[in-house]
């Protein structure tokens, strides 16, 4: 568990909890400036002692501080050792749910337009509703690096989980990542969390679109052939998905209904 430095701005420790939704485990960002002695840690991950003890230990060798923990939502496999980790680094815990705030106070919440300095390094907040209501990315301009949480994923697609996640919302977010990335700004590349960097933003952003419109185009045939329940849409749709991610699916199709039904 050493972190790597993947850009100038970022580096990643990847926490142990590989699985079928966590990927190869969560990825844990520390950023800073080059040169600076502060640094803003993204998404602690889970409460597992070593892989955050490993993170104070990253930040500890580069003879920084940490300013404060951001989190991209709520899903413990990220923010579940934001507590344990502030009380160590002696920082506070931003989120947009207030039950992670360390302190409570309304002014740790992010919102759009929120900016969070720590040195020369400058991070922007991207609400990203969707993947979970809470969900938002970080936008670092001067690394043209954008941290997408689970909003996009390294590898494959995001899931959006009736009743936490909302596709309207999530279609959304993912045009306007798709227009920041092509705007004058210039995303380079997506950090997300779990998964490897993404080179290719706009890309993937449009795959992203375009798979969950055709999934959406799947669930409307389900529908019109009378299968008219989540667990008869899952069969019809999702019949080549692994029986362990057949909830995952099914909380899934419960979104997609949700969003067709209006």
């Amino acid at each position: 568990m050493t972190a790597e430095q993947l850009t100038p701005y970022a580096a990643r420790v990847l926490a142990p909890n590989p699985g079928p939704m966590t990927l190869d485990g969560t990825n844990t960002w520390i950023l800073r400036a080059p040169e600076s002695d502060r640094a803003v840690v993204v998404d602690p991950g889970p409460l597992l002692p070593d892989h955050l003890q490993a993170v104070l230990d990253a930040v500890a060798a580069a003879g920084c501080t940490v300013e404060t923990v951001l989190l991209t939502h709520h899903h413990l496999d990220h923010s579940e050792g934001a507590a344990w980790f502030a009380n160590r680094a002696s920082c506070p815990v931003r989120s947009v749910d207030p039950g992670f705030r360390i302190p409570t106070d309304h002014a740790h919440g992010l919102a759009e337009g929120d900016v969070i300095a720590a040195g020369d390094l400058r991070i922007e907040v991207l609400p990203t509703p969707g993947h979970t209501l809470d969900s938002v990315c970080f936008w670092l301009p001067q690394d043209g690096s954008l941290l997408t949480g689970d909003t996009v994923l390294g590898r494959g697609t995001s899931v959006v989980a009736h009743p936490d996640g909302a596709l309207g919302p999530y279609l959304t977010s993912l045009e306007h990542l798709r227009a920041f990335a092509n705007s004058p700004a210039g995303v380079a590349r997506l950090l997300p969390g779990h998964g490897p960097v993404i080179d290719d933003p706009t890309a993937v952003l449009t795959f992203y679109l375009t798979h969950r419109r055709e999934r959406l185009d799947q669930v409307r045939a389900a529908l019109a052939a009378g299968h008219t329940t989540p667990e008869a849409v899952v069969e019809h749709v999702y019949a080549d998905v692994d029986p362990s991610l057949r909830p995952a699916a099914e909380r899934s199709v419960r979104a997609q209904l949700n969003y067709l039904r209006g």
